[in-house]
């Protein structure tokens, strides 16, 4: 990959949406190859690419010409790439929690679900159903919520655990929670 010129770089940093799509234009196929190999899927990759250049547009005045560029880029892809492996994960290992075996064939999952999630405090529901649901970052649930990033995950992290108690509990099941 060709560096930007740093004259092009800092142009972008100072809002030149032409120099920044110069930029995005001479490295996105790059940035996608590299995350197509990190990722394994091309659609995947193609999502997290335009993550990754929503990521460098917000940052890209902070960017402090100490190393190159491309390395730089190579970093926030990367992080990107990992914080989308992270929410892919959460979602398997809730997906996994819901989708054991109910005995009751007529029980519909999405009524279980809110059975279950009506078992949350209001605090813990709000942080999972913005994370988990609507697959907010930590920061943005945080901001939403107006709490530290820190209490969104803890937050997350309990009302997983009560969530995949519950369902472990046998809910929907006679005795159960549901029904």
């Amino acid at each position: 990959m060709d560096e930007p010129d740093p004259k092009v770089i800092r142009a972008a940093a100072g809002g030149d949406e032409a120099a920044f799509t110069e930029i995005m234009r001479s490295s996105q196929a790059h940035v996608w190859r590299f995350l197509r190999h990190l990722l394994g899927d091309d659609e995947l990759a193609a999502d997290v690419t335009q993550e990754t250049f929503v990521r460098v547009h917000g940052a890209i005045d902070r960017f402090q010409h100490q190393a190159r560029f491309s390395t730089w880029l190579f970093r926030i892809a990367r992080n990107a790439a990992i914080d989308e492996q992270r929410r892919g994960a959460r979602r398997r290992r809730l997906q996994d929690a819901i989708a054991r075996p109910r005995p009751a064939p007529d029980a519909s999952l999405g009524t279980e679900v809110r059975a279950a999630l009506s078992t949350l405090s209001p605090r813990l529901r709000e942080a999972f159903v913005l994370v988990e649901v609507f697959g907010q970052p930590y920061q943005e649930a945080a901001d939403v919520l107006g709490v530290p990033v820190g209490t969104v995950k803890s937050r997350v992290f309990r009302a997983r655990v009560e969530l995949v108690d519950w369902f472990d509990a046998g809910a929907g099941t006679e005795g159960g929670h549901g029904g």
